[in-house]
């Protein structure tokens, strides 16, 4: 997953908690007592699976499910396992996705950095601790829990990494995730009819919708690009209608054949750039936090939202039944449906847990059939068994649909920060300046092909 899932931990309790932690990590100097780096034969050696069976463990477990239906299925859950494995003590550390950023490095590296983390999948994050040794493989996990099973390897690619950090989407598998993830169009449908118009079926019908909001004195659609990566999701989405699927493929995942300065990805920049010129946005956009604008969205401000499925629960509970959602639409009705997306951020055992049996049991429990079932149930999009769910029609609906839809017709391009260890930098300061007029498109487009290439051609 790209770096957009984030919000900050709403009870005094979990400051305190997370704060006790940050100073732990603190006071470890790295180095010295740590456990040695698990060599190839250690971590394909035979495994306990009988989590029962291990004796009293205490795990402690970092993730950044701190939004409601993020932070329901967590709770619910941890809860089931520790009541049918009372041997293992959950010591959960729950913070917010730039929280966890921040801190993640420092812990790794430490000599007592928690069992379990959620580890953004890009370069910068799961690449950089695979090259350092930090995270453990759990390939002979996945064999002995029938995970290559449980998921597709279209959906274990976004947590494979060769050993040495440097091809990514093959190799070991270091994480797995719960839920799935597409990237589409969130709309208020009461605005929607009080315009007089219907969701619309193609970009240009999406266009026009666009120009009919902001002639009405609405907000065309809603956008907060403080933290800069939230354009990244807008700007993939506009790319997806005019750069063919495979070339953003091989853009996203860092490998050579593909070039940013193509007359495709200038289109694409020009109709945003366009977007900013005809006022679609919101007002003051580049100043407003990510969780300002979809918040306002759900307080009714905006006709439409791009955004990610992981924002359903939250938006559903705001909107109710006005809150739909859809993938974005093609040049036709019947074009093949492109869209961003992959997985949530996955659970990784780090590679100096004393307790890996036991953090592999409670990845495999957090992801298994009936965990799919929880996640459906707090409202969120679980990866696997999607189509054995099921919801009532609606806003849910919509979602579980258009993923089904997106990931049968294998229509699902990678975040586009995935590409090099430092693009979530260099693309989410370019497009600011894109968006702001301080560059122009032709200018954008160089500085994201330097960073490009700059690392397909030294990676090998």
């Amino acid at each position: 997953m790209t770096a957009q899932k984030r919000q900050r931990p709403g009870t005094r309790a979990l400051a305190l908690l997370v704060a006790a932690s940050v100073l732990t990590v603190a006071g470890c100097a790295p180095g010295s007592s740590a456990p040695p780096r698990p060599s190839a034969q250690e971590s394909s050696a035979p495994v306990r699976t009988d989590a029962a069976a291990l004796g009293d463990v205490t795990l402690t477990v970092w993730d950044q499910e701190v939004r409601g239906g993020q932070a329901a299925q967590m709770k619910q859950l941890n809860a089931a396992f520790q009541a049918k494995y009372p041997n293992i003590k959950l010591n959960r550390v729950s913070r917010s996705f730039d929280d966890l950023n921040t801190t993640l490095r420092l812990a790794l590296s430490g000599n007592e950095p928690p069992d379990v983390v959620e580890a953004n999948n890009g370069r910068s994050s799961m690449g950089a601790f695979v090259k350092a040794g930090q995270l453990r493989p759990m390939d002979a996990y996945a064999e002995a829990y029938g995970w290559k099973t449980r998921y597709p390897e279209s959906v274990l690619r976004y947590s494979r990494y060769s050993a040495d950090g440097k091809l990514f989407g093959e190799g070991n598998l270091y994480g797995l995730p719960q839920v799935g993830e597409v990237v589409g169009v969130f709309y208020n449908a009461a605005k929607l009819k009080a315009l007089g118009l219907q969701p619309p079926r193609t970009w240009a019908e999406f266009e026009t919708a666009l120009g009919r909001a902001k002639e009405a004195g609405e907000v065309p659609l809603q956008f907060g690009n403080l933290d800069k990566w939230p354009a990244m999701h807008v700007f993939g989405t506009v790319q997806g209608r005019a750069v063919p699927p495979d070339q953003i493929g091989t853009l996203a995942f860092g490998r050579k054949g593909a070039s940013w300065n193509s007359p495709e990805n200038l289109k694409a920049t020009e109709q945003l750039v366009s977007w900013v010129e005809r006022g679609y946005f919101a007002k003051g956009f580049n100043g407003q936090g990510y969780d300002a604008a979809w918040q306002a969205f759900g307080k009714g401000q905006g006709v439409f939202l791009i955004a990610g499925t992981w924002l359903l629960a939250d938006l559903r509970k705001a909107l109710g039944d006005d809150l739909g959602f859809m993938l974005p639409p093609g040049a036709t009705e019947q074009a093949a449906p492109v869209a961003t997306g992959g997985t949530g951020l996955p659970f990784a055992i780090t590679a100096k847990s004393p307790n890996p049996d036991a953090a592999a049991a409670y990845i495999d429990f957090i992801t298994d059939a009936a965990a799919m079932k929880v996640l459906t149930e707090t409202g969120n999009l679980p990866v696997a068994d999607t189509g054995e769910q099921t919801v009532a029609a609606g806003p849910q609906q919509d979602v579980f649909t258009a993923f089904g839809t997106v990931t049968a017709k294998d229509g699902l391009v990678p975040y586009l920060d995935y590409a090099t260890p430092t693009f979530a930098d260099t693309l989410g300061a370019a497009l600011q300046d894109l968006l702001a007029g301080k560059t122009a498109p032709q200018e954008f487009l160089a500085t994201l092909e330097k960073d490009y290439k700059t690392f397909a051609e030294s990676n090998g």
